[in-house]
């Protein structure tokens, strides 16, 4: 296990918040150089451990971080989060970084322009300094890729950082920075989050555009605190045009996270009754946030998931062949550099019926429906995040079996086809120390209200272990 940082230590600049490093640029303690040096040089001592980084550009971002500097000191500064370092996901296009979707067999061709989270994050001041690892596609909860290294999780090396954004689960753990942007499509931001002890917004479907779109495609925030989230949030969640999707503009005011829970309806998901086994200390972890929110005034009471046996597999055939779809018009020689696991998963897709698909696709408004009937009767629900407290680095997936391979994703993958806000916030360790995610749900476009019962928990919950410290 990796060595533990005194409570009683001063932060340093890499672990502070967003929030605070504003407030500190603009009182003056430190500059944008100064914090982007510590990041950078905190970097250098995880980064060989947990390979979380793709496209690593520290002398980009140190002239990006100097202009910065320049323009606090004349009381200029550009936009919300002016001079903070941030990581962007390697499926997230940046300018001039090509895209390789975590695989081999995509042609790296230099991306023209920014995605729409990106390109509001550098409009708002934002230093983007590198990407992020992720599998194959994203078709993976899992830091194994066939094009980046091995990502590790920065509380425990052996263990997995979770996917498909690993690469910015491990680095928030680690403290490069506080802000990391992730993709999410059936818990993506949401599962390396409860695996590495960080807050992740899985927004509403469209309320942060995304290109190229797809069905239940979401970018959202991956930080340490649920402030930081919510200032991502601030400056992400407008629309674009590119997203034909994306919501029409909404005057959010993403700083009232207060949110009372006396009287609210919350429903406790425990027991799926499909996907896999949930693990003892997952469930008590989720039953003492609910009891904490009990406490505080809210009505708790068990209910039953959204999705069945039939949904969840009529999931996994409708993304079978939508992979197969893309790596079928590929050379069988350049098909063949796909991560053997996630290949033989796709391959299977070829074998489906026309009718097989348009019932997986189907699933999805099934899912929908049924998270309409429950959210009639309930204002939040609170659930795990992953049924299981870790699994091991090298692995694909927690049961690391192709023909098994949403069983995992049972409390996540629900609401990005029902189109709900989710987020992941950590809620406990197990008794090794290693951290355990509570997912909190809403009603679709309620993105605020979940960030308030984050920010409810954030009390609730109490202070939390220190971050991991680099091996020595």
């Amino acid at each position: 296990m990796l060595e533990e940082e005194s409570t009683e230590a001063v932060s340093a600049l890499h672990d502070l918040s967003a929030t605070d490093l504003i407030a500190g640029f603009r009182a003056r303690q430190f500059s944008p150089s100064e914090v982007l040096d510590d990041v950078l040089a905190h970097i250098a001592v995880w980064e060989p451990h947990i390979k979380a980084l793709y496209a690593f550009d520290p002398e980009g971002a140190r002239a990006a971080a100097k202009a910065s500097t320049e323009r606090w000191q004349k009381g200029e500064a550009h936009g919300a989060l002016d001079g903070v370092p941030v990581t962007i996901k390697d499926n997230i296009a940046t300018k001039g970084v090509a895209v390789p979707l975590g695989t081999a067999v995509m042609k790296l061709v230099p991306a023209d322009a920014d995605s729409p989270p990106a390109a509001r994050l550098r409009e708002a001041g934002a230093i983007i300094f590198s990407k992020t690892t992720m599998p194959d596609f994203g078709m993976l909860s899992s830091g194994l890729s066939s094009f980046h290294p091995l990502t590790r999780n920065p509380w425990d090396l052996r263990q997995n950082p979770g996917g498909s954004s690993a690469g910015a689960g491990a680095a928030g753990a680690a403290g490069y920075g506080p802000l990391h942007l992730g993709t999410d499509i059936g818990g993506s931001v949401r599962l390396p989050a409860c695996w590495c002890g960080l807050v992740a917004l899985k927004p509403s479907l469209g309320r942060v555009p995304i290109d190229p779109p797809y069905v239940g495609r979401v970018a959202g925030p991956m930080t340490r605190t649920v402030d930081d989230a919510a200032l991502m949030m601030s400056v992400m969640a407008k629309p674009d045009r590119r997203d034909g999707m994306s919501l029409p503009s909404n005057d959010i005011n993403w700083k009232a996270l207060d949110k009372p829970s006396r009287k609210l309806r919350i429903g406790l998901l425990l027991d799926l009754g499909v996907g896999q086994a949930l693990e003892q200390e997952v469930r008590d972890v989720a039953t003492k946030a609910a009891k904490a929110f009990e406490g505080s005034g809210a009505s708790v009471h068990e209910v039953k998931g959204v999705l069945t046996r039939e949904t969840l597999e009529g999931l996994d055939n409708f993304w079978r062949a939508r992979l197969w779809d893309d790596l079928s018009r590929l050379p069988a020689t350049e098909r063949g550099k796909t991560l053997p696991y996630i290949l033989k998963w796709a391959e299977a897709g070829a074998k489906l019926s026309g009718v097989d698909v348009i019932r997986g696709f189907n699933a999805t408004m099934a899912i929908r429906a049924a998270a309409a009937k429950l959210f009639a009767d309930i204002d939040y629900l609170i659930s795990p995040v992953s049924p299981v407290v870790k699994f091991a680095a090298e692995l694909a997936a927690p049961l690391n079996d192709p023909d098994r391979p949403f069983e995992h994703i049972a409390y996540t993958v629900p609401w990005n086809m029902a189109e709900n806000p989710a987020i992941s916030i950590n809620g406990g360790y197990d008794a090794t120390g290693f951290p355990i995610g509570v997912q909190i749900i809403g009603r679709r476009f309620d993105d605020l209200g979940v960030l308030g019962m984050a920010k409810a928990f954030e009390s609730l919950r109490g202070p939390q272990r220190p971050w991991p410290r680099p091996p020595k």
